[in-house]
């Protein structure tokens, strides 16, 4: 369930639920792949520990203790938790790429990169948008 409603967010809610529930700007993002311009976001620069859920459904999607500053302009981490993130290949705008995703409820997150040699132990940036996250502090 999302923190927005009572009811039950996966891949299977229909699109009047979503523009229902989210802002614009959170719509255009995790339902059509949209991105937030560089440096925009609320969490780029947010290292307090805690959980960041996605911005959709509430699904627990990242730890702080994998979140780290890339300076891409957009919150970075190493790491998901285990079976919250899906990878999709993204061939869009004539590159290939790895578009990741809510494995809940199929919210667009960003991409990942591989082989960046940013010195963390799986050599990956989970490049994320703040639209598609929500940040909950450790209590």
């Amino acid at each position: 369930m999302s923190a927005q409603s009572d009811t039950k967010l996966d891949k299977n809610t229909p699109d009047s639920k979503w523009k229902e529930i989210l802002s614009a700007e959170e719509y255009h993002i995790l339902r059509q792949k949209g991105t937030e311009p560089a440096g925009a976001g609320k969490y780029n620069k947010v290292y307090d520990d805690g959980v960041y859920k996605c911005g959709g459904c509430g699904t627990p999607l990242y730890k702080s203790e994998t979140k780290f500053d890339s300076g891409c302009g957009w919150p970075a981490y190493w790491d998901n938790i285990p079976g919250a993130v899906d990878r999709h290949e993204d061939n869009a705008y004539g590159m290939k790429r790895i578009e990741i995703t809510c494995s809940n409820c199929g919210g667009h997150l960003g991409h990942v990169f591989e082989g960046e040699k940013f010195g963390n132990p799986k050599n990956e940036r989970h490049c994320v948008n703040s639209k598609s996250v929500k940040f909950n502090p450790k209590k």
